[in-house]
């Protein structure tokens, strides 16, 4: 097994790949396309009753940090009250008094990341890789972790190999370390591998928040 310091840079990503990123991306676009088509009339019902549930959108954006460190605006169904964040960001926990009825359950079993599969189709995600994260709590863990931006090699996911062994609780250094083992290995078959171990995560609601 290939394992990285916080100190190693990594050269061996999908760009030193270009038959597996290839591969990779075409994965992601059409599987993000089936999904959305064969989920619509599911998602139409969670949408009104996200509407039905509490005041504001349907939908959430905000800005995180993708690729090589470029911004996009992440979609997800809106599990908060719209003045979640009038004192500033923070992070969310089981017991957020912010979080709706509904946005409860959706948060649990990662209901709320469906719309992630837009931010696929548009390139800025792929299904596996490094959790994107925003901008203000990178410069927070750049104060500890002066690497930590070595994640950004490649694109975000909304699943991977952090998120499957550790969920949202894991220290920010130890995100860094399982994240940079995943760009260092990484192969269709490391894909594979962390969609299968996905399932159990999703289905027993495994390291939420």
């Amino acid at each position: 097994m290939k394992v990285l310091n916080e100190q190693s840079l990594v050269t061996t990503t999908t760009k030193n790949k270009p038959l597996h990123f290839l591969v990779k991306q075409a994965i992601d676009t059409l599987f993000s396309l089936c999904l959305l088509l064969i989920l619509f009339p599911f998602l139409i019902i969670i949408a009104i009753v996200i509407k039905l549930d509490s005041r504001g959108p349907v939908f959430y954006t905000q800005e995180r940090i993708g690729l090589d460190g470029q911004p996009f605006l992440i979609i997800k169904f809106r599990t908060m009250y719209i003045d979640a964040e009038k004192h500033g960001p923070q992070w969310a926990n089981h017991n957020d008094a912010r979080i709706t009825t509904v946005g409860y359950y959706l948060r649990k079993y990662r209901i709320d990341e469906i719309p992630q599969f837009i931010n696929i189709l548009r390139g800025e995600m792929s299904i596996i890789g490094p959790r994107p994260e925003r901008l203000v709590f990178i410069e927070d863990f750049e104060k500890e972790i002066p690497h930590f931006r070595n994640r950004l090699q490649v694109k975000p996911g909304i699943t991977g190999w952090a998120q499957i062994n550790g969920g949202y609780d894991i220290a920010p250094k130890e995100k860094l370390d399982l994240d940079l083992y995943y760009i260092y290995n990484y192969s269709i078959l490391l894909d594979l591998k962390i969609v299968l171990k996905s399932i159990p995560v999703i289905l027993f609601a495994k390291g939420w928040r």
